[in-house]
């Protein structure tokens, strides 16, 4: 997906938020940074990290934003929040899996001073962009949170999709060794089961126990596979990178796909499903991408997620899982 088969209404979305905040610049000009931006979303290098990506931010960022005070600026926040991105080795590693807040930032702190955004909105835009680098806002910025909120959003989706998301990521990463890859994954996704809350903005809330339940199911898949993998070489360094330390990069913990995402259960073989993907889901109620809602909130079984992980031969550094118990619902 490109500038040339972008839905309409992307643009048009860019050209408004960019005008309702200030800018100077003529329209002509606005959406010619537009489809910069949309060109850089759709490299094809990209493979979850697009332009659907993208667009599935702005979706919850849409829908979170009754309760933002500048849903604009957090607009052009996302839109620029992984501009940067390299799923290259060495970058993969340096920069918490190919995505760069600093240089995104820079990228928007240039490119919106040439279009005519006030200073303020600048810095602002800049400081949320390096404030989702943690997914960890603020108590008294909704602003922040919301935009932290959006970016994870997606882990609530329904298992399907949730497995789609797995298979992109690891294709994206497919340069990073096995070992190294599921260390890393299983840190992310024990210190996002180890938070007390997922979310933060008042709107996200109802994503929580899904969300739980997916990282949960994840966390179990991940434990079984790592204890399959062979020793570590202790005389091979982890990928390209002279750090002893796994890789955990802030990519591996962003949300499924849009909902157009192939994600057929031909895809992967029965021991690497998620239990909860089994189950199947419901597509029919889904909006259309620019209107996109946060995922299905039908009912799922909940299940008890307090676990430690196993004792592995070199281990990755984790805390043991904190005891969340799920809200069963009807």
């Amino acid at each position: 997906m490109g500038v040339i088969d972008a839905p309409g209404w992307v643009l048009s979305a860019w050209r408004r938020s960019l005008e309702a905040v200030g800018a100077t610049a003529d329209r002509a000009t606005l959406d010619s940074y537009g489809e910069r931006l949309i060109t850089r979303w759709s490299d094809p290098s990209r493979i979850h990290h697009n332009l659907k990506r993208l667009i599935g931010v702005l979706a919850r960022v849409d829908e979170l934003a009754p309760e933002t005070h500048n849903p604009d600026v957090v607009r052009i926040a996302a839109w620029y929040h992984g501009a940067a991105f390299d799923a290259a080795a060495r970058q993969a590693y340096a920069h918490r899996g190919g995505v760069d807040e600093v240089a995104s930032s820079e990228l928007a702190r240039t490119e919106l001073t040439e279009l005519g955004v006030p200073e303020d909105i600048v810095e602002r835009v800049s400081m949320l962009i390096i404030g989702i680098a943690r997914h960890s806002a603020p108590k008294d910025d909704i602003d922040a949170q919301a935009l932290c909120d959006a970016d994870l959003g997606g882990l609530a989706a329904e298992p399907q999709r949730y497995q789609a998301y797995r298979r992109e990521v690891r294709e994206e990463y497919q340069h990073i060794p096995d070992r190294d890859y599921v260390e890393a994954r299983l840190a992310i996704v024990t210190k996002l089961l180890n938070r007390n809350r997922l979310f933060k903005s008042p709107m996200a809330q109802p994503w929580e126990d899904a969300a739980r339940e997916n990282l949960a199911a994840e966390l179990d898949r991940l434990t079984a596979k790592l204890e399959k993998l062979p020793p570590r070489d202790e005389s091979t360094p982890h990928g390209e990178t002279d750090d002893p330390s796994p890789a955990q990069p802030e990519a591996f913990e962003n949300e499924p796909p849009p909902e157009d995402t192939p994600r057929s259960e031909t895809d992967s073989t029965p021991s690497e499903r998620d239990p909860a993907a089994e189950r199947g889901t419901d597509q029919g109620n889904q909006a259309p991408p620019h209107t996109e809602h946060a995922p299905d909130e039908e009912p799922r079984e909940s299940r008890d997620r307090g676990r430690d992980i196993p004792s592995l031969s070199r281990p990755p550094k984790m805390p043991s899982i904190k005891h969340h118990p799920v809200t069963r619902r009807h």
